[in-house]
Protein backbone atom coordinates (compact mmCIF):
# COMPACT_ATOMS: atom_id res chain seq x y z
CA UNK A 1 0.00 0.00 0.00
CA UNK A 2 1.37 3.65 -1.00
CA UNK A 3 1.54 5.84 1.85
CA UNK A 4 -0.63 8.36 2.57
CA UNK A 5 0.73 11.82 1.47
CA UNK A 6 -1.71 14.53 2.80
CA UNK A 7 -1.80 17.89 2.03
CA UNK A 8 -3.44 21.40 2.15
CA UNK A 9 -4.40 25.19 2.30
CA UNK A 10 -3.99 27.40 5.39
CA UNK A 11 -6.04 30.64 5.32
CA UNK A 12 -8.41 32.36 7.21
CA UNK A 13 -11.40 32.13 4.72
CA UNK A 14 -11.21 30.34 2.04
CA UNK A 15 -14.64 29.76 0.21
CA UNK A 16 -13.12 30.96 -2.75
CA UNK A 17 -10.46 28.33 -3.31
CA UNK A 18 -10.01 26.28 -5.88
CA UNK A 19 -6.90 24.72 -4.84
CA UNK A 20 -8.41 21.54 -3.86
CA UNK A 21 -10.17 20.62 -7.27
CA UNK A 22 -6.47 21.63 -9.12
CA UNK A 23 -4.72 19.28 -6.50
CA UNK A 24 -7.44 16.74 -6.99
CA UNK A 25 -7.14 16.85 -10.63
CA UNK A 26 -3.45 16.44 -10.27
CA UNK A 27 -3.51 13.77 -8.09
CA UNK A 28 -5.93 11.77 -10.58
CA UNK A 29 -4.02 12.63 -13.44
CA UNK A 30 -0.70 11.18 -11.91
CA UNK A 31 -2.61 8.38 -9.95
CA UNK A 32 -1.67 9.51 -6.59
CA UNK A 33 -4.86 7.78 -4.99
CA UNK A 34 -3.64 7.88 -1.59
CA UNK A 35 -3.35 11.52 -1.65
CA UNK A 36 -5.21 14.23 -0.97
CA UNK A 37 -5.86 18.11 -0.11
CA UNK A 38 -7.57 19.67 2.60
CA UNK A 39 -9.03 23.65 3.47
CA UNK A 40 -7.45 25.09 6.64
CA UNK A 41 -9.32 27.95 8.41
CA UNK A 42 -7.44 29.41 11.35
CA UNK A 43 -9.03 32.31 13.07
CA UNK A 44 -5.65 33.51 14.07
CA UNK A 45 -2.25 32.55 13.12
CA UNK A 46 -1.04 32.88 16.92
CA UNK A 47 -2.68 29.14 17.18
CA UNK A 48 -0.55 27.76 14.99
CA UNK A 49 1.39 25.33 16.41
CA UNK A 50 -1.82 24.02 18.77
CA UNK A 51 -3.23 23.83 15.61
CA UNK A 52 -0.80 21.79 13.53
CA UNK A 53 -0.18 19.78 16.57
CA UNK A 54 -3.94 19.47 17.03
CA UNK A 55 -4.77 18.58 13.24
CA UNK A 56 -1.65 15.64 13.26
CA UNK A 57 -2.77 14.03 15.95
CA UNK A 58 -6.59 13.98 14.38
CA UNK A 59 -5.80 12.92 11.31
CA UNK A 60 -1.79 12.04 10.54
CA UNK A 61 1.02 13.77 9.39
CA UNK A 62 0.62 16.38 6.80
CA UNK A 63 3.29 16.24 4.39
CA UNK A 64 2.88 20.39 3.17
CA UNK A 65 0.63 23.16 3.45
CA UNK A 66 0.22 25.82 0.97
CA UNK A 67 -0.31 28.92 2.79
CA UNK A 68 -2.64 32.06 1.61
CA UNK A 69 -3.89 35.50 2.74
CA UNK A 70 -3.68 36.24 5.53
CA UNK A 71 -0.46 34.43 6.77
CA UNK A 72 2.10 34.82 4.13
CA UNK A 73 3.90 36.90 6.57
CA UNK A 74 2.66 36.19 10.16
CA UNK A 75 3.72 32.62 9.74
CA UNK A 76 7.03 33.15 9.52
CA UNK A 77 7.95 33.37 13.51
CA UNK A 78 6.85 29.99 13.50
CA UNK A 79 9.11 28.55 11.13
CA UNK A 80 12.53 27.23 12.03
CA UNK A 81 13.77 28.14 8.55
CA UNK A 82 13.27 29.77 5.02
CA UNK A 83 14.31 28.85 1.92
CA UNK A 84 16.97 31.51 0.03
CA UNK A 85 13.81 32.25 -2.03
CA UNK A 86 11.37 33.21 1.45
CA UNK A 87 14.03 34.92 2.39
CA UNK A 88 14.54 37.26 -0.08
CA UNK A 89 11.02 38.25 -0.73
CA UNK A 90 9.85 38.13 3.30
CA UNK A 91 7.38 35.78 2.89
CA UNK A 92 5.89 31.95 1.72
CA UNK A 93 3.44 30.27 0.16
CA UNK A 94 4.30 26.51 0.98
CA UNK A 95 5.38 25.40 4.12
CA UNK A 96 6.27 21.28 4.68
CA UNK A 97 7.62 19.21 8.30
CA UNK A 98 11.36 19.22 9.15
CA UNK A 99 13.26 17.87 12.04
CA UNK A 100 11.44 17.45 15.55
CA UNK A 101 7.91 18.70 14.89
CA UNK A 102 9.19 22.05 13.18
CA UNK A 103 7.90 23.55 9.49
CA UNK A 104 10.09 25.02 7.13
CA UNK A 105 9.06 27.75 4.49
CA UNK A 106 9.56 28.38 0.86
CA UNK A 107 8.22 30.85 -1.81
CA UNK A 108 6.70 29.52 -5.23
CA UNK A 109 5.10 33.08 -6.04
CA UNK A 110 7.27 34.90 -7.33
CA UNK A 111 8.28 31.92 -9.86
CA UNK A 112 4.73 31.52 -10.85
CA UNK A 113 4.13 35.23 -11.50
CA UNK A 114 6.93 35.08 -13.68
CA UNK A 115 5.90 32.39 -15.58
CA UNK A 116 2.29 33.34 -16.11
CA UNK A 117 3.29 36.53 -17.37
CA UNK A 118 6.13 36.16 -18.94
CA UNK A 119 4.72 35.39 -22.52
CA UNK A 120 2.92 38.44 -22.48
CA UNK A 121 5.62 40.83 -21.32
CA UNK A 122 6.23 43.70 -24.45
CA UNK A 123 9.21 46.40 -24.30
CA UNK A 124 6.93 48.64 -23.09
CA UNK A 125 6.49 46.90 -20.00
CA UNK A 126 10.02 48.06 -18.68
CA UNK A 127 8.09 49.62 -15.43
CA UNK A 128 5.47 48.32 -12.89
CA UNK A 129 2.77 49.55 -10.37
CA UNK A 130 2.71 46.63 -7.86
CA UNK A 131 -0.99 47.36 -5.79
CA UNK A 132 -0.57 46.53 -2.46
CA UNK A 133 2.18 45.46 -0.12
CA UNK A 134 1.56 42.07 1.35
CA UNK A 135 3.36 38.44 0.83
CA UNK A 136 2.18 38.33 -2.60
CA UNK A 137 2.56 42.06 -3.33
CA UNK A 138 6.38 41.18 -2.36
CA UNK A 139 6.84 38.18 -4.48
CA UNK A 140 5.69 39.71 -7.30
CA UNK A 141 8.24 42.63 -6.56
CA UNK A 142 10.87 40.40 -6.57
CA UNK A 143 9.47 38.63 -9.42
CA UNK A 144 9.78 41.35 -11.13
CA UNK A 145 12.54 42.92 -10.23
CA UNK A 146 15.22 39.67 -11.14
CA UNK A 147 13.71 40.41 -14.51
CA UNK A 148 15.13 43.86 -14.19
CA UNK A 149 11.22 45.96 -14.79
CA UNK A 150 11.18 48.58 -12.33
CA UNK A 151 8.36 48.27 -9.87
CA UNK A 152 6.98 50.93 -7.52
CA UNK A 153 3.97 50.00 -4.75
CA UNK A 154 0.68 51.63 -4.63
CA UNK A 155 -0.54 51.73 -0.61
CA UNK A 156 -2.71 52.79 1.66
CA UNK A 157 0.19 54.59 3.73
CA UNK A 158 4.14 54.71 3.21
CA UNK A 159 6.89 51.62 2.78
CA UNK A 160 10.59 51.10 2.82
CA UNK A 161 10.13 51.12 -1.24
CA UNK A 162 9.12 53.25 -4.24
CA UNK A 163 5.36 53.65 -3.73
CA UNK A 164 2.40 56.20 -3.93
CA UNK A 165 -0.62 55.99 -1.82
CA UNK A 166 -3.77 55.42 -3.39
CA UNK A 167 -5.06 59.26 -3.04
CA UNK A 168 -1.98 60.48 -5.25
CA UNK A 169 -1.82 57.88 -7.97
CA UNK A 170 -2.30 59.86 -10.77
CA UNK A 171 -3.64 59.29 -13.91
CA UNK A 172 -0.13 60.76 -15.62
CA UNK A 173 1.73 57.93 -13.30
CA UNK A 174 -0.54 54.76 -14.73
CA UNK A 175 0.72 56.35 -18.18
CA UNK A 176 4.23 56.20 -17.14
CA UNK A 177 3.66 52.59 -16.07
CA UNK A 178 2.31 50.09 -19.19
CA UNK A 179 2.26 46.99 -16.10
CA UNK A 180 0.20 46.98 -13.56
CA UNK A 181 -0.94 44.16 -11.24
CA UNK A 182 -3.63 44.22 -8.65
CA UNK A 183 -2.08 42.31 -5.50
CA UNK A 184 -5.06 42.75 -3.01
CA UNK A 185 -7.65 40.09 -2.16
CA UNK A 186 -10.20 42.90 -3.03
CA UNK A 187 -12.81 42.09 -5.08
CA UNK A 188 -12.29 38.22 -4.34
CA UNK A 189 -15.32 35.96 -4.06
CA UNK A 190 -17.82 36.71 -2.25
CA UNK A 191 -16.94 40.62 -2.21
CA UNK A 192 -16.97 40.42 -6.35
CA UNK A 193 -18.47 44.00 -6.51
CA UNK A 194 -15.56 45.62 -4.71
CA UNK A 195 -12.74 47.54 -6.35
CA UNK A 196 -9.46 48.98 -5.30
CA UNK A 197 -9.70 53.06 -6.19
CA UNK A 198 -7.97 53.60 -9.54
CA UNK A 199 -7.26 56.51 -11.92
CA UNK A 200 -8.60 55.09 -14.79
CA UNK A 201 -8.25 57.93 -17.45
CA UNK A 202 -4.82 56.85 -17.27
CA UNK A 203 -5.37 53.72 -19.05
CA UNK A 204 -4.04 52.94 -22.49
CA UNK A 205 -4.25 49.88 -25.08
CA UNK A 206 -0.61 49.38 -24.30
CA UNK A 207 -1.33 48.22 -20.80
CA UNK A 208 -1.14 45.31 -19.25
CA UNK A 209 -2.99 44.64 -16.18
CA UNK A 210 -2.73 41.27 -13.80
CA UNK A 211 -5.37 40.96 -10.92
CA UNK A 212 -3.69 37.71 -8.86
CA UNK A 213 -7.72 37.32 -8.02
CA UNK A 214 -8.79 33.98 -9.39
CA UNK A 215 -12.26 33.74 -8.48
CA UNK A 216 -14.04 35.40 -9.92
CA UNK A 217 -12.52 34.99 -13.17
CA UNK A 218 -13.00 38.74 -13.92
CA UNK A 219 -12.90 40.88 -10.86
CA UNK A 220 -14.52 44.94 -11.33
CA UNK A 221 -10.84 45.73 -11.77
CA UNK A 222 -10.03 44.06 -14.83
CA UNK A 223 -13.32 44.92 -16.11
CA UNK A 224 -12.49 48.39 -15.18
CA UNK A 225 -9.07 47.65 -17.43
CA UNK A 226 -10.29 45.76 -19.98
CA UNK A 227 -12.91 48.71 -20.70
CA UNK A 228 -10.07 51.41 -21.01
CA UNK A 229 -8.64 49.37 -23.47
CA UNK A 230 -5.82 47.10 -21.79
CA UNK A 231 -4.99 44.13 -21.87
CA UNK A 232 -6.18 42.12 -19.09
CA UNK A 233 -5.75 38.67 -17.23
CA UNK A 234 -6.50 37.17 -13.88
CA UNK A 235 -4.47 34.87 -11.56
CA UNK A 236 -5.26 31.73 -12.66
CA UNK A 237 -2.27 30.76 -14.41
CA UNK A 238 -0.14 31.88 -11.71
CA UNK A 239 -2.14 29.66 -9.32
CA UNK A 240 -1.51 26.63 -11.37
CA UNK A 241 2.56 27.69 -11.99
CA UNK A 242 2.90 28.41 -7.89
CA UNK A 243 1.08 25.02 -7.20
CA UNK A 244 2.78 23.30 -9.44
CA UNK A 245 6.70 24.64 -7.94
CA UNK A 246 5.20 23.87 -4.60
CA UNK A 247 4.73 20.42 -5.37
CA UNK A 248 8.21 19.53 -6.41
CA UNK A 249 9.52 21.25 -3.22
CA UNK A 250 6.79 19.67 -1.26
CA UNK A 251 8.22 15.96 -2.63
CA UNK A 252 11.66 16.91 -2.67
Amino acid sequence: MSEVQRFGLLGKTLAHSHSPALFAEKFKREGLESASYSLFELDDIGKFRNWITTVQERHGPLSGLNVTVPYKESILPFLRSLSPEAKAIGAVNAIKPSDNGTWIGHNTDAVGFVNSIRPFLRSEHERALVIGNGGAAKAVRHGLSKLGIQVAHVTRREINWPSVRFKDLSPEAVGHHKLVVQCTPVGTYPEVHSCVPFPWSGMTPQHLVVDLVYNPAETQFLKHARASGAEAMNGRDMLHAQADAAWRWWTS
